[in-house]
């Protein structure tokens, strides 16, 4: 039996909705999954404000952790060794400083929320604790992805919670996507990273990846202990024909629709022969897998929406010509195209260790390298999505792992290692409240001295937004009921429009 759970807050009935959100023998009576998502929907409205505002979302990852000290948290008046050697600049909101390298993010901060008192206990790369209800994590399970204690990636819930909602609209265009390529793919030096897999839900609800099919055009000095590399990395700057596809569906090049039609006839009649085999969740998976492979071959819009080239020179410039800044604009078009949550991922390249993990080299890397390409990437969709109408509807988070000390080490060119006590994430869009600082720290941006919020606080407000209750309940592979966030976490209500 599956009983769909959330806060055991009463509806008008008396009922509260706790016990009312059992499935199981009530189905028979037609009360099922997609009618209980349903009415928990409506019991949301009115609870808090914007209850299901945003229609889809777009999800930044900054892997590695980038510094709160050189981007939305600077501390000029701290000693050198903590403020560093950045300068701030004012942005249009008033009170609001950040980097002198974020020009352009400088002028869209009335457009977000910044939240800069984030906090938890984890100083590792916890991409699964940043993106899932896990509620603790540690380093093996990071370097884990198959580790059967994870819970399953934000996208991954989402898409199963919409496939029973009968208030959400079907598509043809896959649902659930992430580019610019299959996450921890790219670099060489450990195992692959865990995080944004679905875990207990099955394989069927993993991302639908992307490939990008270009090349760099930039390289940048890459540190890793005592090991030092000049790589060629197109989140540096990339070429201007490049673009993406899915790894999972790309055609052969022989590969004709009179020969598609042929493979699909083949597998129909292979099919029939395993109805039982269907019946099950393995079954299940394999099917849903052939479907959207063949609808990526054949859909020309999902293979237009990827197609960057396709943009006018201006739009592509307005993200920057690098790997984020064309991944945020092929986010945007695969929104259009139909997409309802669409994650990019500023991943290792080249080099474990690399991305925002700036522990050698911080400034250096952080001027040719990092905060140029985001300041363009991300301001750039923020004002692209709003110029098209799209950013009531869609909900931008930038998420990462953790903050970086307050004090610079010793290593190689300086460097700023992990920390987890306080830093600073960006949101904006589908009902986040226009020009607004949630939560403050203490003078070195090391503890929060004002609003504590904990990354499942985040998750829960991303929830709400995209119309559903963040303490809904769903089984786990041992059928045990688990909330998709924590039960002591919820709603920042400050964050919301």
């Amino acid at each position: 039996m599956l009983r769909i759970l959330s806060s055991p807050k009463r509806m008008c009935d008396g009922v509260t909705r706790r016990d009312l959100l059992q499935v199981g023998g009530l189905s028979g009576c037609g009360l099922g999954l997609s009618h209980l998502l349903e009415r928990e929907a409506r019991a949301q409205e009115g609870e808090a404000a914007g209850f299901g505002r945003a229609k889809n979302c777009i999800l930044i990852y900054l892997y590695g952790a980038p510094s709160q000290l050189e981007t939305f948290d600077m501390k000029p008046n701290a000693p050198v060794e903590i403020r560093g050697t950045m300068k701030p600049i004012p942005s249009v909101l008033p009170g609001l400083d950040v980097c002198e390298h974020l020009p352009h993010i400088a002028r869209m901060t009335d457009r977000m929320t910044v939240v800069r008192s984030i906090t938890h206990p984890y100083p590792i790369h916890g991409v699964a604790f940043a993106t899932t209800g896990i509620p603790a994590i540690d380093v093996a399970m990071e370097l884990a992805p198959n580790d059967s204690r994870h819970h399953p990636y934000f996208g991954s819930v989402l898409q199963y919670l919409d496939e029973h909602n009968p208030q959400i609209r079907r598509s043809q265009v896959p649902q659930n996507v992430a580019l610019p390529f299959p996450f921890s793919s790219q670099r060489v030096g450990e195992v692959n990273r865990a995080g944004p897999y679905a875990s207990f839900l099955g394989s069927t609800y993993n991302p639908t990846w992307t490939e990008f099919e270009g090349k760099s055009a930039g390289t940048v000095v890459k540190t890793l202990r005592d090991m030092k590399v000049d790589v060629p990395d197109p989140y540096v700057a990339c070429e201007s024909n490049g673009y993406f596809r899915f790894s999972a569906a790309g055609p052969q090049p022989d590969l004709t629709l009179d020969r598609l039609d042929r493979r699909r006839s083949l597998l129909q009649q292979f099919d029939e022969r395993r109805r039982e085999f269907d019946q099950s969740r393995d079954g299940a998976t394999l099917s849903r897998y052939q479907q959207l492979a063949f609808s990526m071959l054949t859909s020309p819009r999902v293979t237009e929406a990827l197609d960057v080239r396709r943009e006018p020179e201006s739009t592509r410039q307005l993200y920057g010509m690098t790997l984020f800044g064309q991944a945020c604009l092929g986010a945007r078009r695969m929104i259009e195209a139909g997409t309802r949550l669409v994650s990019v991922f500023w991943d290792e390249y080249g080099l474990a260790g690399d991305a925002w993990d700036t522990h050698w080299n911080h400034y250096p890397r952080m001027v040719d390298q990092l905060l140029p390409p985001f300041d363009k990437g991300f301001s750039g969709l923020i004002l692209d999505l709003e110029q098209r109408g799209l950013l009531n509807d869609t909900l931008v988070v930038v998420l990462s792992d953790h903050g970086r000390t307050p004090k610079l080490n010793n290593a190689a060119g300086g460097g700023r290692d992990h920390w987890s006590q306080a830093y600073s994430l960006a949101f904006a869009g589908g009902g986040i409240a226009l020009g607004r600082v949630v939560g403050a720290t203490d003078k070195e941006a090391g503890a929060p001295i004002d609003r504590p919020v904990s990354p499942k606080d985040l998750l829960a407000t991303m929830y709400h937004l995209l119309g559903y209750d963040p303490h809904t309940r769903i089984p786990d592979r041992a059928g045990q009921l688990i909330p998709l966030v924590p039960e002591s976490c919820g709603v920042i209500p400050e964050m919301l429009a």
